[in-house]
């Protein structure tokens, strides 16, 4: 079982926090959000009403799916961004490429990191002093974490499950050890089965999946694997003849790293431990 050291998480993020995004000038700065995570996170700190623009992919919360939408996982609107008049606007470090035409427009652009599962509970801080909302955000954190303990200590002793995560599957796409699934997975009283893959996502051979035969799948109904499910390689796998194969209907829950990982952590308990305390 995995458990959380709360007193030096909190310290740890409290020292990212302050080393990160300066405080804005204006007392409530207008924010471009470039992913759907960092929006989920300014809405939950009370910021939503700061957001002019997002992801073109953002649906939660429903009210911010109506904002003007100014970029894609790998382009943005430049023009429209500037129509805005943002005093900053927020991305992922996937999203460096974008910072050079966002400084030559005159354009505050930050961007965090989202592969960790400590990198949740920062973003959050990072944002709540960046937008003006600190409090609401240390709150929100401190919140998060407890439930997650709660999660935790209701686990049963038993073996870890050997987990492989589906993301795609033509080619075949996992995570690894570096990224926030695989340690929602440990949380959840599991193993990530592809540990060996180097970074936090990546692609995955059939033959080394065969090797791995793990105890149980998880996928999302978009990542198309319940239409292959009777080929090679996915009919060598015990997990899928002993239908322990789990399909997420809201793929958001434990694929996007944002407020709302806690539901996903215990959608993972309860597929990967049913004999486990009914979550509450």
């Amino acid at each position: 079982m995995v458990s959380l050291r709360a007193a030096a998480t909190a310290a740890l993020l409290l020292a990212l926090a302050a080393s990160g995004p300066p405080v804005l000038g204006a007392a409530t700065p207008r924010i471009v959000s470039l992913i759907p995570s960092l929006t989920e996170d300014l809405f939950a700190i009370g910021a939503g009403s700061q957001v002019v623009g997002v992801s073109a992919f953002t649906d939660y919360p429903p009210v911010a799916s109506a904002l003007p939408a100014v970029a894609t996982a790998t382009s943005l609107d430049l023009e429209r961004i500037v129509r805005l008049h943002p005093d900053v606007v927020v991305g992922i470090s996937a999203q460096r490429s974008f910072a050079r035409d966002l400084r030559r427009a005159g354009l505050s652009p930050v961007l965090l990191s989202d592969d960790s599962f400590d990198d949740i509970f920062a973003d959050l801080l990072a944002l709540g002093r960046m937008s003006g909302h600190p409090s609401q955000s240390q709150r929100l954190v401190e919140r998060l974490q407890r439930r997650t303990r709660e999660l935790v200590r209701r686990l049963p002793r038993e073996p870890a499950p050997r987990t492989f995560v589906v993301l795609g599957v033509a080619p075949i796409y996992t995570v690894g050890d570096a990224s926030y699934i695989a340690r929602l997975i440990a949380l959840a009283g599991g193993r990530n089965a592809a540990a060996d893959l180097p970074l936090a996502y990546g692609r995955y051979s059939a033959e080394a999946l065969v090797a791995l035969a793990p105890d149980a799948i998880v996928a999302d109904r978009q990542s198309g694997l319940q239409g292959v499910l009777d080929r090679a390689p996915w009919t060598a796998l015990r997990a899928v003849r002993e239908k322990r194969v789990y399909f997420l209907d809201d793929a958001d829950i434990l694929e996007r790293p944002g407020p709302r990982y806690n539901e996903g952590l215990a959608w993972l308990i309860a597929r990967l431990h049913p004999r486990a305390p009914a979550d509450r």
